[in-house]
């Protein structure tokens, strides 16, 4: 399937399928999935990478397990809106990935995402470092998933009001 912009992904999925979110390291990728009205992200799991091959086979496994109908791809960009390098690395797994799940992918904006969550396992949740390691990649994907996941609840309750109130 193809990648589309984030406006476009609620419209490009099927009604009652799920959205999954990845936090794609080079390590690491962390699975959040949304429930079936897309309102609320739940982190899954954190994938440990092995070789692209059985990453994107565990990954289209997820997607068929969970009824997942699309992806959002936390995409690294710097701080000053530039893509860089670990943005290309996502973008061509994101490609590749393509191949193995057919189901309409959209990137995201995951500037902070890893520190946010960092920050609150430390000061909120006083997790050891060693606790975190385990956690922040799926929290991280909660993290990105939820916040595409507002962005187009909000987009799509103002195109369910008339042209009149819009315009307001």
């Amino acid at each position: 399937m193809s990648i589309v912009g984030i406006e476009g992904l609620r419209s490009a999925i099927r009604v009652g399928s799920r959205l999954l979110g990845l936090d794609v390291g080079g390590k690491t990728v962390g699975l959040a999935l949304s429930d079936e009205t897309l309102l609320v992200a739940t982190p899954l799991l954190t994938l440990r990478r092995k070789r692209f091959s059985t990453d994107a086979a565990a990954l289209a496994e997820t997607v068929s397990s969970n009824d997942v109908g699309g992806l959002v791809i936390g995409l690294p960009v710097s701080m000053d809106g530039s893509e860089g390098p670990r943005c290309q690395s996502v973008r061509q797994f994101a490609d590749n990935l393509r191949h193995h799940v057919d189901i309409p992918m959209a990137f995201w904006d995951e500037r902070w995402s890893t520190k946010v969550v960092e920050r609150m396992l430390v000061a909120e949740a006083d997790i050891s470092r060693r606790r975190r390691r385990q956690v922040v990649d799926k929290l991280a994907a909660a993290y990105i998933l939820q916040g595409a996941l507002d962005f187009v609840g909000t987009r799509h309750q103002h195109s369910d009001r008339p042209n009149s109130e819009r315009q307001q």
